[in-house]
């Protein structure tokens, strides 16, 4: 019998009366055997997710030596959980031993990683399903990346004869033995890596929505519902700033070619979003997918009469950044400029007038300019490659709302476009592409 994969959100597991309905869905269908949880999420706007009071109980531990008081918050949502539940579960000792734990260990991971935990022991009692921990099943190498190969020999051994099970996201043990999570929204990864060992037929992600939005419906009132996305098409707008999905959980499955599923807790009956390798992807006719952004970036403008003859030039510029420790997101280039597209949260003042400097000494370039306050934007879709006329377009669409493009960067591959605008200008350019493409 095929397998599926379920991984539910935080906002899926935000209360007892949410997880009755998760088990609802889980036994509505025999192949959903393996399920990743979150930490539970917000039961209503102004609450904290669970993650976030475990970060103020490191916070505490760090200062005064004991987690006590922010633990308190911990420990009252999941007795609330319970009760809600109305499980013969014991939660008391569970939670004092985690809180003895997390004071012992004094590690940022560990205490991150128990919003996960204690829930997927609460799941696992309610679905009467295994309870495996990521700890003996997930594991990074010395370098903090991924073990793939270790990981996947050990949950398909965990898993063998095991009818049904409960893993919690987010974290995995490194090579000390030490817990070490994901980066934020990980959980997403640890469903993908699940996914992958056991060769699933699919990896159903449930959230709060129903599919994945061609963009931010907070910027644009009710957008279209993409029905099918390609894995390089989501990873473009995931990284961009679509948020439905973490944009690591693709790696897993798409090496495995298993499709991902988006689907909507609250709402079951509904189609969701399919993410599927390109060899079953179908182009709908649309022009564009998706369109999405982030704001917040500086650009490095670098001009150099006849560096394209400069041996290394490129090389000593990047090497300065390295140096630092800055990643660079784009480097449109032409013959005698280039320009570095970086994160402006990475380029505090001082260390931007370090690098300036570090630039003019190892390069000598005619000019050099920096512009703050950008917005980068990206349109992405399959059918732009096979329109004639997809960029005139997107530039009549953006030039028609009066907004001024800073900056245009293209792939080779056609499946993006993304533009640089002021930061000021970032809604209203990115609902002028919506318009022009969907309406």
């Amino acid at each position: 019998m095929a397998v599926k994969v379920c991984k539910f959100g935080g906002t899926s597991m935000a209360d007892g009366n949410v997880i009755n309905g998760v088990k609802k869905i889980i036994e509505s269908d025999p192949q959903r055997r393996f399920v990743v949880v979150s930490a539970p999420g917000k039961r209503y706007s102004g609450d904290t997710k669970v993650t976030d009071l475990l970060y103020k109980c490191y916070e505490e531990l760090i200062h005064s030596g004991s987690c006590k008081t922010s633990f308190g918050a911990v420990r009252a949502r999941f007795n609330s959980i319970v009760r809600e539940l109305n499980i013969d579960f014991d939660i008391s000792t569970l939670l004092d031993e985690t809180e003895k734990l997390i004071e012992e260990k004094k590690s940022e991971d560990f205490t991150a990683s128990r919003g996960e935990y204690l829930c997927a022991r609460i799941v696992a009692e309610v679905l009467d399903a295994k309870f495996i921990d990521s700890t003996d099943t997930v594991f990074f190498k010395e370098d903090g990346s991924f073990d793939g190969e270790k990981s996947y020999k050990a949950i398909s051994s965990a898993l063998n004869g095991v009818p049904r099970a409960v893993f919690p996201g987010f974290y995995g043990q490194d090579t000390d033995g030490n817990v070490k999570t994901f980066s934020r929204g990980g959980s997403d990864i640890s469903g993908a890596i699940i996914a992958r060992a056991v060769n699933a037929s699919v990896y159903e992600n449930w959230t709060d929505v129903s599919g994945f939005l061609a963009c931010d419906p907070r910027i644009v009132e009710n957008p279209k519902r993409i029905k099918t996305i390609s894995y390089k098409e989501l990873r473009e707008l995931s990284y961009m700033g679509a948020n439905v999905l973490h944009s690591d959980s693709i790696f897993p499955v798409s090496k495995a070619n298993i499709p991902i599923q988006i689907k909507n807790t609250f709402r079951p009956q509904d189609d969701g979003t399919a993410i599927v390798p390109i060899t079953r992807y179908t182009l709908s006719g649309s022009t564009v997918t998706g369109v999405a952004g982030k704001k917040n970036f500086t650009v490095i403008f670098i001009e150099k009469s006849h560096m394209n003859a400069e041996v290394g030039f490129i090389c000593k510029v990047l090497g300065i950044l390295v140096e630092a420790g800055i990643s660079v997101e784009h480097i449109p280039s032409g013959i005698d400029t280039m320009s570095l597209v970086i994160e402006s949260s990475h380029l505090p003042a001082d260390k931007l007038q370090t690098v300036l400097e570090e630039i003019k000494k190892a390069v000598a370039p005619d000019f050099i300019r920096v512009i703050e306050d950008i917005a980068l934007i990206a349109t992405v879709g399959h059918g732009m490659s096979s329109s004639v006329g997809t960029s005139a377009r997107l530039f009549n669409a953006i030039a028609s709302a009066n907004i001024n493009i800073k900056m245009i960067d293209q792939g080779s591959s056609e499946l993006n476009i993304i533009v640089g605008v002021k930061n000021d200008d970032y809604e209203k350019c990115i609902r002028a592409i919506y318009r022009e493409f969907f309406r």
